[in-house]
Parts: C-alpha cells; structure tokens; sequence
C-alpha cells in the first residue's frame, strides 16, 4: 500500500492516492507509518483540513503519530493549511523535535506571515543544540521585514557556510531586492556557484521591481551563454543527431514556421524516427494543414514504420480540434480496423465531436472504449463525457459520472461542466446546489465558474442571486471579472428589465463586444424600449453594417409599441441597402 500511495502523491495524483486509502481502510488493511506522511501532503495540496483530521484520528489510534517522520508532517499540513494552532499542539509534544521539524515550524511561520513567531522558534534551535541548515536560514528570510533582519539572517547564513547555497542564495536576492538593496542582491547573485533558472528568474524580478528592467537584457544574456540553444545548432553549421533535430522540428512547428520545419524535416532524411514523424503531422495538424498531414501520415510506411497510437491520435485529434467531425471518426474506425489501441487524448477528443454533434449513440460508444481502456476514473475523460451527456440532455447520465468521484475533483473544470449543463437543460435549483456544493468543499472556482453560474441566473431570472455571486468574484475569491463575467451579467439584468443599470455597466467596460450590444438590444425588443434599442443597433450597424438583424429587431420593437410608421421605415432601410435576413434552420441529433 505504501509504495502505491507515495508513487501516486510523488506523480501530483493527490486525490487517487486518498481514494486508495480510503478503499483499504474500508477492507481494513493496516497501513505502515511511511503511509502517513504522502497522505498528508494531498491533503495539504488540495486544501482539505478534514481529511487531513480524519487522518490525524487513524494516527492516533495506530500510534504512528509518535513516528518523527509522520509528527512533522502533520506539523506542515496543518500549517500550510493555516490550522496554526493544531500545527503547534503537533509540535510541542513531539519530545526530541529534529531540524527537520524545526523548519518546517519556521516554514509556516513564514507562510501565515507570523514574523515574530518564526524568529522565535529559529531562536530555539540553538537552545536544543541542534544546528540550523539551508532550509532555516531560506525560510526565515521570507518573513524579514526590512533589510536590517535580513541582514542579521544573512549573517546567521555566512555562519553556518550555507550562503552561496542556491536555494538560500535565491532566498537571499528576493530579500534584497524586495528592500530595494539591488547592489547587494547582485553580489548575492554574483558569489552563487551553481545558478538555477528560479535564481535567474528572482534577479530578473529584482530588477523589474527596482525600475531597472534595461539589464534584465544582459541577464538573459547570461542564460544564454550558460545553456545550449538550439538556434545556434542551425546558425553554427553543427551536426545534430535525429533526437536535436526533431526537437527543433517540433519548436518550428509550434512557432508556426512550417517552411523551416519542412525543411528541416527534409534535411532529416535518411534518419528520421517515428517520433519525427509524429512531430512533423501534428505540427501539421496544429496549423490546419490536413492536406499535408494526410499525405505525411500516407508515407510513413514508405521508411518502413508502422504509425502507433501517438500518430494516429495526432490525426484523430487534429480533426477534432477543425471541427472535421466525420474525419475523426472515419480513422476512429480505421484505427481500430488494424488493431491499434485508442488513448485517453484521441477518447476524450472523439467525446467533444459529440458533444458538438448532439451525437449521443456515437459518445456512449466512446463512453464504452474508455471503460474497457480503464480511464473511467480519470477527471480529464469523466470532465468530457459530464460535458457530453449534459449537451445531449442526458443530465442523470451525467451526475452518476459525477457521483463516482468519492473525493470530488480540485479542477473546477469538471464542476463547471456539471453547472452549465445543469442550466443548458433547464435544471437550475441542480446547478445552484452543485456550484454550493463546489464551495463547500473548498474547490476554488475559476472565472469560466462564474460564467456558467451568472448565466444560469440570467436564464431563471434570479438578479439579486447574480449581484451576490458576480461580488463574490472580486471580494473573496480575488478574481478580476473578464469580458464574458461583465456580458453575463450584462444579459442577467438586460433580461431581467434592469436596463439602465445594464446600460451603465456595459458603459464602464473598455471595449463592450458586440454579443453585449446583442444582449441588450435583444432585451429592449423584449421590454419595448425604443431609445435603448435604437442606440443598440446603431452601435451594431458601425461593425457589422451588412447585418439585417439589428434593423429587424428595431422594426419589431417599433411595431410591438404601435409605432407603425417608424416600424414601416426601419423595412424600407432593409430594403435599400438589399439586405436579406438568413433563413433560420434546425439540427437534429440522431441517437
């Protein structure tokens, strides 16, 4: 259990490895005390303090607690889930307390911006008679508030011979820099051995901060001349090998300078691999050349390769992402013909094409390869089918897939799916109780969130929820509202008759969209308000003037008054400029 739990939390997959354990403590496996300390961690960086009890409790009762190991862990998740208070009970009964513990106190001192606390505890380490490393002095320097603590810590660093230490050298330049002591931060920046890019970076920032950004140029100058550029390769003559060459196919591909990477892949004959292949059709694909990659993925053979699962995914995905959906799934169907295995990318690509096809028969289709490929659990896939089922109207398919997750996902992006789903189809108290649900839980939500909530209060009509949750962006979650937030609200009380309060909104945004002069033009033909929606069209016509719609519109709100005159000669414009309105038409997904 122990080795499956760390290599998961070591991977980044924090909440597979708490759905692990929570799996075998159902089953009433015993864990070792080295399980603790991983589980600790997630629970740390998905911000989940009652998990991380609930674990605390298992190791009391196991009585690992008392292990130094699993003591400072639980020290550094309670401090970094700012529980200070349980970090220091944690602490204080730990009887022989190491360094590693001690800097960890210090740690999240310095993180809860408790200055005096950290020099206190850093205090402490001499009295113990233990000796301070790199990782005190690094930590502490975090928490200093002018340059005389600095100083003092830097001192305490050249004591202990750990000041052209990287990690404390680095610690040091941000110090220095932050107190606007720039000369000392480059001699700092100048006796460090080995410079890491996060030491390069803290000087550039140095710099920038202290109004100097003209020698961040000969930084960089600098990091140049100490790592290798492929660019100079090429301007050098220099003979490189199929792994250098195909790198510098996949950079031009990516900088969308496909007559270099054409000629490089050219220049690459005789030695090119399956992975420059690879390279040279996804590149392909990345810049809408089909075409191209049709041909490319036709003549792989021709060097005696066989395309794998990465080629055909390259394809698969390439067509998905130009809308070409009966392309994708026409190789879709080859691929399988010749016993190639599918992947998470090309799976969850085909599942999108459905989404955007209404094709639900063809996306449980797909639904059924990743259950047989195993990927049932992965957030990414189980995003896309939510995204899928919910387009097709299929919400209760969409929430048991919802429901497997015991632990509930930290990316929003699931969770977003599931809300505007729910509002797509009319479900509004459901996407309420899952954006409440989202909070309550402690997920942050992103800006893409607060569309899909404003617009689930736009289309039910709830205005003072709205207000409430678009104050919410700023106020607690310190988000900045973008251009698609201000039009969903926009639309929210254009909908709602609170025209003038849209008008004024729309009025403070830099450079309103025409979707917003939509919006609001389409709620003053609802309410029949004839000046705004005048002023609405008008602003429309500036960008779109071969647009009949916005004349349309006006007409009827003119009509809908009475004003038959006015109505009559908004037609007549029509009619001069030749304008015709487009035809509406509907799409029908089979299933």
């Amino acid at each position: 259990m122990k080795r499956e739990i760390t290599k998961l939390v070591a991977d980044g997959l924090y909440t597979q490895a708490l759905s692990l354990y929570s799996h075998y403590h159902a089953r009433s496996f015993n864990p070792g005390k080295f399980t603790f300390p991983a589980l600790l961690k997630a629970c740390a960086k998905l911000n989940l303090p009652s998990h991380g009890q609930i674990l605390h409790a298992h190791l009391l009762k196991t009585g690992f607690h008392a292990h130094i190991h699993t003591a400072t862990a639980l020290v550094d998740m309670y401090a970094k889930l700012h529980f200070l208070d349980n970090a220091l009970k944690v602490f204080d009964g730990i009887t022989e307390p190491n360094i590693a513990v001690f800097n960890v106190v210090i740690s999240g001192f310095s993180l809860n911006g408790c200055y005096k606390e950290a020099f206190r505890v850093f205090g402490e380490i001499g009295v113990r008679k233990l000796r301070a490393d790199s990782v005190s002095i690094a930590s502490l320097l975090s928490v200093c508030r002018d340059v005389k603590e600095g100083c003092q810590v830097h001192c305490w660093g050249v004591k202990i011979g750990v000041e052209v230490d990287v990690y404390v050298g680095t610690s040091l330049v941000t110090m220095y820099s932050k107190c606007r002591e720039l000369v000392f931060a480059s001699k700092v920046f100048e006796q460090i051995g080995y410079k890491s890019l996060v030491c390069y970076n803290a000087l550039v920032s140095g710099l920038v901060l202290n109004g100097v950004p003209l020698l961040v140029l000969d930084v960089f100058r600098e990091i140049r001349r100490s790592v290798q550029v492929h660019g100079f390769l090429v301007k050098i003559g220099m003979n490189f090998d199929t792994m250098v060459g195909t790198a510098l196919l996949d950079m031009y591909c990516k900088c969308r300078c496909l007559h270099a990477a054409d000629d490089l892949f050219k220049e690459l004959k005789g030695r090119r691999s399956l992975i420059t292949w690879n390279s040279m059709i996804g590149g392909m694909m990345l810049n809408g050349e089909t075409e191209n990659a049709i041909e490319l993925f036709m003549q792989i053979e021709s060097e005696g390769l066989k395309p794998d699962s990465a080629t055909w995914n390259s394809m698969i995905s390439g067509f998905s992402q130009l809308g070409k959906e009966m392309e994708a799934f026409l190789l879709f169907k080859k691929m399988q013909s010749v016993n190639v295995a599918p992947t998470l990318k090309s799976i969850t690509s085909l599942l999108s094409v459905c989404s955007s096809m209404l094709a639900l028969r063809c996306g449980k289709e797909i639904h059924g390869h990743g259950i047989r490929l195993d990927i049932s659990d992965d957030e990414f896939f189980a995003t896309t089918l939510v995204d899928m089922y919910m387009k097709s109207g299929e919400s209760s398919h969409a929430k048991r897939i919802f429901d497997k997750f015991e632990l509930k996902p930290r990316d929003p992006a699931i969770w977003n799916a599931m809300i505007s789903g729910h509002g797509r189809n009319g479900e509004h108290e459901d996407a309420f109780q899952i954006f409440g649900q989202m909070l309550e839980e402690n997920v942050k939500p992103n800006s893409a969130t607060f569309n899909c909530i404003l617009s689930v209060c736009s289309h039910c009509g709830e205005v003072d929820k709205g207000r409430e949750i678009f104050r919410l962006m700023d106020l607690v979650y310190g988000l900045k509202p973008t251009t698609e937030n201000l039009s969903c609200m926009v639309d929210l009380l254009g909908r709602s008759g609170h025209l003038d309060e849209a008008w004024k909104l729309l009025q403070d945004i830099p450079e309103p969209s025409n979707s917003m002069f939509s919006s609001l033009l389409g709620a003053s033909k609802y309410h029949l308000e004839p000046k705004l929606g005048k002023d609405m069209a008008e602003r429309l016509l500036v960008s779109e003037p071969d647009n009949p719609t916005p004349y349309v519109i006006l007409s009827n709100i003119y009509a809908g008054l009475g004003r038959w005159q006015d109505a009559k000669r908004v037609r007549q414009m029509i009619d001069r400029k030749k304008l015709k309105k487009l035809p509406a038409y509907s799409l029908i997904g089979l299933t």
